[in-house]
C-alpha cells in the first residue's frame, strides 16, 4: 500500500497543506427514512469505497488530485433535538464550507439535508437534480421537511428553479406541479429510456440544462439510477439511468453551468455488498474531477 495512503480521506488522499480547493463535507443525517433505513451511514461507506477508486480521470487525462487540494472534512455531527435544529445546524455546517472559497461536494445522509445545505448557501441557486423521485411533496407522514419534499422545501426557501431528470416515481400532486409551477423542468426515465425517441430525449435534456444561467447547485439522489445499480439506497425503484446517464450530466453540467456546490446522498450501506457505495464513490469522483477540469 502505498505510504501516504490515508484511508479516512476521500480517494484515500494524503492530507495537504494550503487552501483547499475541493471540501468533502459529510452529512450522515437521517431523520425521515420512510423505507430503507441506514443512509447515517452513507458518508463513510462513500468515503470508504472512494479509496479503491481509480485516480486517473479521462476528462482530466491525468491522476487526482491534479495539482489541486481535495480536503476531507470532519463530518457533520447534528446535536439537535428537533428536526429543525438539525437543519439549521446543517446550514451553520454548510455555511462555514462555503465561506472557505472551496467547491464543497456534500455526502448524504438522506436527501432531506438539501434544504438545509441551501440555507447555509450565499446565493439563491438553481438546482439540477439527479433521482428517480420528484421530491415535490407537500408533506409525507405529517413532516414537511421529509426527504419526499426535498426540492418543494428548496424551492419555498428560495431556490429558483430545479432541472429534474431520471424521475419516474411520483404522486398526482406532484404531477400537477410539474405540469404547472413554471419552476419545475421534468425529464422522466421513461423519456429517456424510450426504445425509439429516447436519443432525441437525452439531447434535449443536456441542450436544456447547457442554458441555464446563474448558479447552480447540482444534488444526486443515487436512485436516480436504475436499482441494478444501486440496490443499497432508501427507496430503489427499476427503470432508471445508466451510470454514463449520470457521468455524461455531470460533465456537461460543470461545462456549460456556473456550478458552486453539489450533493450526493441516499446511500443505505449493505453489508457483503459495496455496489451501490461503490458506484456512489464514482460518480462524487467524477464530480470532483469536472470541478477542476472547468476551474478558471
Amino acid at each position: 500500500m502505498d505510504e501516504h495512503f490515508a484511508p479516512g480521506n476521500f480517494l484515500g488522499l494524503p492530507d495537504s497543506e494550503g487552501s483547499a480547493d475541493v471540501i468533502i463535507a459529510p452529512i450522515p443525517y437521517e431523520l425521515t427514512s420512510s423505507y430503507g433505513q441506514g443512509s447515517a451511514r452513507g458518508p463513510a461507506a462513500c468515503i470508504e469505497a472512494s479509496a479503491q477508486v481509480e485516480l486517473y480521470d479521462d476528462l482530466l487525462a491525468k491522476e487526482l488530485p491534479a495539482g489541486k487540494v481535495i480536503r476531507t472534512v470532519q463530518a457533520w455531527n447534528g446535536e439537535g433535538a428537533t428536526l429543525q435544529e438539525q437543519l439549521n445546524e446543517i446550514a451553520e455546517y454548510s455555511s462555514v464550507q462555503y465561506q472557505t472559497g472551496a467547491f464543497p461536494l456534500f455526502l448524504g445522509g438522506e436527501h432531506g439535508i438539501l434544504p438545509g445545505i441551501l440555507r447555509g448557501c450565499p446565493e439563491k441557486v438553481t438546482i439540477i437534480q439527479i433521482d428517480a423521485h420528484a421530491d415535490l411533496r407537500d408533506e409525507l407522514g405529517g413532516e414537511r421537511y421529509s426527504h419526499a419534499c426535498a426540492i418543494a422545501r428548496s424551492l419555498d426557501e428560495g431556490a429558483l428553479a430545479v432541472y429534474q431528470v431520471g424521475i419516474r416515481a411520483y404522486c398526482k400532486q406532484e404531477l400537477e406541479l410539474i405540469e404547472t409551477d413554471e419552476r419545475i423542468n421534468s425529464t422522466f426515465a421513461k423519456d429517456i429510456l424510450d426504445p425509439v425517441n429516447g436519443t432525441k430525449n437525452w439531447l434535449d435534456w443536456l441542450r436544456v440544462i447547457e442554458g441555464i444561467d446563474g448558479p447552480v447547485h447540482l444534488t444526486i439522489d443515487i436512485d436516480g439510477l436504475d436499482a441494478a445499480l444501486v440496490p443499497a439506497t432508501g427507496t430503489p425503484v427499476p427503470g432508471g439511468l445508466t451510470f454514463w446517464h449520470v457521468i455524461q450530466t455531470i460533465e456537461s453540467v460543470f461545462a456549460s453551468c456556473d456550478v458552486i456546490s453539489a450533493d450526493v446522498n441516499e446511500i443505505v450501506p449493505q453489508e457483503g455488498s459495496p455496489l451501490t457505495q461503490f458506484t456512489a464513490a464514482m460518480i462524487a469522483t467524477k464530480i470532483v474531477a469536472a470541478h477542476i477540469a472547468n476551474m478558471r
